[in-house]
């Protein structure tokens, strides 16, 4: 079964990169040979948006207080290329990597799916038999956060 996620960013500057992450972020990381750093980081989550035309990916870091998250990072030298925006979900602001690319940080409003159970669906031959539908625990509504 699924035990994880493996995420990968691509870069032209290796090594400030994985510096960055490690020496300003403070992600845990285990060296997988010649320096390449694996990198432990917080729980996640996933989401699926719509789009139009070809998909693509992005990823955010989550913060609890988005302002107190912006002064610590400020006092390691990160930048922050655009001012704080509120969104629906959540507020937002893009940090600057050594490397000249972003990283979306955010201070969530919506519910958390985070330390949250999985909802069991049941498989059994039973309901495909009778062609009935499988039930679906729902899941609570999560907290918001502060």
């Amino acid at each position: 079964m699924i035990f994880g996620m493996h995420t990968i960013l691509y870069s032209k500057n290796t090594d400030a990169v994985r510096a960055f992450f490690r020496d300003v972020l403070e992600f845990p990381a285990v060296d997988a040979g010649h320096g390449w750093l694996i990198f432990a980081t917080p729980p996640s989550e996933l989401a699926i948006h719509p789009v139009e035309g070809p998909g693509y990916a992005e990823l955010y870091l989550m913060c609890k207080n988005l302002e107190s998250t912006i002064k610590f990072l400020q006092k390691k030298g990160v930048e922050f290329p655009s001012p704080i925006t509120d969104q629906r979900w959540g507020r937002l602001v893009q940090i600057r990597l050594p490397d000249g690319q972003t990283l979306g940080l955010y201070q969530p409003s919506h519910p958390l799916a985070i330390g949250r159970k999985p909802a069991k669906i049941a498989t059994t031959k039973r309901h495909r038999a009778k062609g009935k539908k499988p039930k679906v625990r729902k899941l609570s509504k999560n907290r918001r956060t502060s």
